[in-house]
């Protein structure tokens, strides 16, 4: 098995979205591919995008007037449902006051407070706009700290589009990563190695080469971008423990998993560590409650090194935005303890329908979790790294989302990503899946 678009032959005609199409194709005139961010294209699964008008709970309404139960969440941060009161609420409270100041606010304060809060070794964060500006000034504060260049990362983490991190692995266990899109010189990835997740000895080993010129390893606190690869026991003790030895710091990229795998996001399910806590933290998704809103954050010691305490500058004029703090703060404050277990269910439940139509009509596949966060790999065996992930049936997947895209059900158009659930996913909601999975498994297995 190997990775592979849906082939043309199997694309569909769509002609149940005419609205959608007409739509991208007016798009394709003034947007790149007609679309913001790559993956909503449908490349990997053929077919058009939906454009969507609306969205209430755990449902999408597209611009056709078509209802789909979302699996995707936004990829994440509507945690507790789309429009939800408590957040909708709070944003026009906020909008009513004023939508951007350029100065400090209160619920920056309010949300900084919240954050920090939640996760024990956090001491101060520092917000910003997305994840990755998050990503980029956690890099830019390790090599202040360290005085050092060299980062470390792991092929099919994907810690946004920044420059130095946008690699992908080469042959052999340590390799110096080259550019993995056009337009990012050599040099700008000349500092980066990337290594095979889940691989200690690799990570010792480049250590015990280069380990006075590494400022930093940088991890996904459990992998959602190659799908859901949580890390293997011990691995966060490995990094931990080595990067001690050596003087560098160890950045946990929980963009995606933050405050959605726990309270306290993966750190909260698998730390403390006896090896110790990460040193710097990133943020995003969930703590923006679906606004555009992230963070990075450290010890005092160590954020003391960012402007205007210390040399390392960072800045961005719409950071701690009083609108999107306000919407972090209110789904963070419904993030309760009570949330989490009923996510799990959720999720549990859909999973396990999926994994029984599957294997009614003999669909090889796995399901790897990280917290309510899964994936449904089209291979039969378990997934541990990037290669792993790539090495699975696409084509089969592509069928099996476009079904469930009929049958009402949106999933994310990639079988790289992770599924996410909602706490506003209803028994309704629920059973529209459920209802909708031997169909898409059978187009799975023989093609329709």
């Amino acid at each position: 098995m190997t990775s592979s678009p849906t082939p043309a032959s199997a694309t569909p005609t769509d002609s149940d979205a005419p609205a959608s199409a007409a739509l991208l194709e007016r798009a394709t005139r003034v947007i790149p591919g007609g679309v913001n961010s790559p993956v909503r294209a449908f490349r990997a699964v053929g077919g058009t995008p939906r454009f969507i008008a609306s969205a209430q709970g755990p449902w999408l309404t597209d611009v056709d007037g078509k209802r789909y139960v979302d699996l995707l969440c936004s990829w994440g941060p509507m945690i507790l449902g789309h429009a939800h009161p408590d957040v909708l609420e709070a944003v026009r409270t906020a909008s009513a006051k004023g939508f951007s100041f350029g100065t400090p606010s209160e619920n920056e304060v309010l949300l900084a407070e919240e954050i920090v809060a939640r996760i024990e070794p956090l001491e101060q964060v520092r917000l910003v706009s997305s994840g990755t500006e998050a990503t980029m000034s956690a890099i830019r504060l390790a090599r202040g700290v360290t005085g050092r260049s060299v980062i470390v990362k792991f092929a099919g983490c994907y810690h946004g589009h920044v420059d130095a991190l946008l690699a992908a692995a080469g042959s052999g266990l340590a390799t110096l990563a080259l550019p993995d899109s056009a337009g990012v010189p050599a040099e700008m990835t000349a500092d980066t190695i990337v290594l095979p997740y889940n691989d200690v000895a690799a990570l010792e080993a480049v250590f015990a080469a280069r380990g006075n010129e590494i400022a930093a390893v940088i991890t996904e606190a459990a992998a959602g971008n190659m799908g859901v690869v949580p890390p293997a026991p011990g691995f966060t003790e490995a990094l931990r423990r080595v990067t001690t030895e050596h003087g560098a710091l160890l950045v946990s990229d929980e963009v995606m998993t933050g405050f959605r795998c726990s309270r306290a996001g993966w750190y909260g399910l698998e730390g403390p560590y006896a090896a110790g806590a990460p040193d710097i933290f990133t943020f995003g998704k969930v703590m923006g409650g679906g606004f555009p809103a992230a963070a990075f954050g450290a010890s005092t010691e160590i954020m003391a090194h960012l402007a205007p305490l210390g040399p390392v500058y960072q800045a961005g004029t719409l950071s701690g935005n009083p609108v999107a703090t306000a919407a972090g703060l209110a789904t963070l404050k419904g993030c309760t303890d009570d949330l989490y277990p009923r996510l799990e269910t959720t999720a549990r439940t859909i999973a396990d329908a999926a994994s029984a139509a599957l294997s009614a009509e003999g669909v090889a596949h796995t399901v790897q979790w990280a917290g309510s966060m899964f994936s449904v790999f089209f291979r039969d065996a378990g997934v541990t790294n990037y290669d792993e992930a790539r090495d699975q049936d696409t084509a089969a997947y592509g069928r099996f989302f476009h079904s469930m895209l009929e049958s009402g059900v949106h999933l994310p158009p990639s079988a790289f990503e992770a599924w996410f659930v909602s706490g506003s996913h209803d028994d309704e909601a629920i059973g529209q899946v459920v209802e909708a999975l031997p169909a898409a498994a059978r187009a799975a297995a023989h093609g329709g």
